[in-house]
Order: structure tokens, then C-alpha cells, then sequence
């Protein structure tokens, strides 16, 4: 009930702004949203905080263009849009911040199965054991569950095997719009890092 008499007291339009100036303000208010989320905002959601005749995107690109050569950046991953740091700075960041957590910590094994997953997915470890050729642990299975994969659809496989997807957390920590951002399967084969017989 407050959020919907928020909602109904908040000024979208700003039609008492000049237009420049209703303009900027859109961009704040899309940085801020932005700011305050831990996760990509989709389009739809960042449409709440601006005009009707908004365009979204085209305040997203202003948005980029203001923050050049700043420690941050606007990056469009996992259907939607995030502030995060610039590469760049991660030394930086490392050194002097607390991100133990956030680190990736992943070995050439572990990307495996993860891209194995990620091209294969809905996939029981059943299925990666036939494309790795060996039992996949569920210590390892665990570790990627915690953030870049989750629990797909039940097989219909005889036991009902859990399956497992990747999440919006693999998209982001991979900068990746969607699966179909994916390196071709082909040069990942090539590469080693999957397995063609899957």
C-alpha cells in the first residue's frame, strides 16, 4: 500500500522542468536506480523513473557518455543495466578493499564445467560425466552452485536427476547480454574447453 502511494505521488513527467533540464534529471534518477541495485535493471523497470516519452536507451547512452573517464561504468549485461568499476581499477580495488566474497576464484577445471553447463544446459551430472568422461564432484558442483549455476528442471530421466542452468550471475560475471553472447561452440571446442562428442 505505501509503495503504491509512492508511486502515485512520484513526478515522472517533470513537465515543470525545461526540457533539458527534465532530461538530465532522468539520467540522475535511471544512475541512481542503477546505484542502488545489486543487480542488471531491465529496461521495463528503469521506465518507472522517467517520462512516457522517454526513450530508455537513448538516456542510457547519455548516461555512458557522461561517465567517460570515470571509475565506473554503465554495462548492459543479464538483460538489463549495472554500474560497476572498471577493470582497470580492480588492483586497486583488491588492495585496498574487502571482496573476498565477490572473487571468482575459478581454475581452467572448473570453467570447463561451467561452459559444459552453460552450452549443455538443462544438464544432470550424468551429462557432464559423459562429456568430461569422469565423475564431476559435487564439491565442485556446490562451489558453482553458490553463484553462477542453479537447480534446472528435474530430468525426465528414470530417478528424476536434478539438471543444472546457469544463473543471471553467470551473465554478469562473464559480461555476457545473454547465452546467445556465448564464444561460438566451435572455437570452444577448438579450444579444449568443451567437448564435441556432447
Amino acid at each position: 500500500m505505501a509503495k503504491d502511494h509512492a508511486e502515485t505521488d512520484f513526478d515522472r513527467e517533470l513537465d515543470d522542468l525545461p526540457t533539458e533540464l527534465r532530461w538530465r534529471e532522468w539520467m540522475r534518477r535511471i544512475e541512481a536506480v542503477l546505484f542502488a541495485s545489486a543487480a542488471p535493471v531491465p529496461r521495463e523497470d528503469l521506465a518507472r523513473v522517467v517520462g512516457q516519452g522517454a526513450s530508455v536507451d537513448l538516456l542510457v547512452e547519455d548516461l555512458v557518455a557522461d561517465l567517460e573517464g570515470r571509475s565506473f561504468e554503465v554495462a548492459q549485461v543479464a538483460g538489463g543495466w549495472m554500474l560497476r568499476t572498471r577493470p582497470t581499477y580492480a588492483p586497486a580495488i583488491r588492495a585496498a578493499a574487502d571482496v573476498g566474497e565477490q572473487l571468482l576464484d575459478l581454475d581452467e577445471y572448473d570453467v570447463a564445467v561451467l561452459a559444459a553447463i552453460a552450452y549443455h544446459q538443462p544438464i544432470t551430472r550424468d551429462g557432464l560425466k559423459d562429456i568430461f568422461g569422469k565423475e564431476i564432484s559435487r564439491d565442485l558442483i556446490g562451489r558453482l552452485h553458490a553463484r553462477l549455476i542453479g537447480t534446472g528442471p528435474r530430468s525426465p530421466r528414470r530417478g528424476a536427476p536434478y539438471t543444472y542452468v546457469t544463473t543471471e550471475q553467470f551473465l554478469v560475471a562473464f559480461d555476457l547480454e545473454s547465452l546467445q553472447d556465448l564464444p561460438d561452440q566451435e572455437q570452444m571446442e577448438d579450444a579444449g574447453v568443451i567437448n564435441s562428442q556432447a
